[in-house]
């Protein structure tokens, strides 16, 4: 039924935005269109950084209802990679089966590195 999925992310400043994804968390920049769109890839997802002006309706940093996970191999080694990039992690939480750890982007939007044991 589903062929693939893809997560769009509402910010103010695209730019900014763009260099955490790409500089920060190391994705891959697909493309970027006219300053109001880019889109970037994760293993298995692809997230759009959508920058709309206020008169539609989308506003950035208002819902709070929404995160990104990325699956590590290695928790540790992955943090202290972001952590040497300028990511500040928050609240952790640790089960038998993951460990998860939040940080935020430019934005404040919550993502997520989660470890599966």
């Amino acid at each position: 039924m589903f062929k693939s999925g893809n997560v769009t992310v509402m910010v103010a400043d695209l730019k900014k935005a763009v260099k955490f994804y790409v500089e920060t968390l190391g994705l891959k920049l697909q493309h970027e269109m006219d300053g109001h769109f880019a889109q970037v890839e994760a293993p298995g997802l692809t997230i759009g950084l959508l920058h709309l002006a206020g008169e539609h309706g989308l506003q950035p940093e208002t819902s709070g209802s929404m995160s990104i996970g990325f699956e590590v191999e290695e928790l540790d080694s992955a943090m202290e990679t972001l952590k040497s990039r300028g990511v500040e992690f928050h609240n952790g939480v640790e089960g038998n089966a993951a460990q998860v750890i939040h940080f935020s982007d430019p934005e404040g939007n919550t993502l997520y590195l989660v470890y599966n044991r």
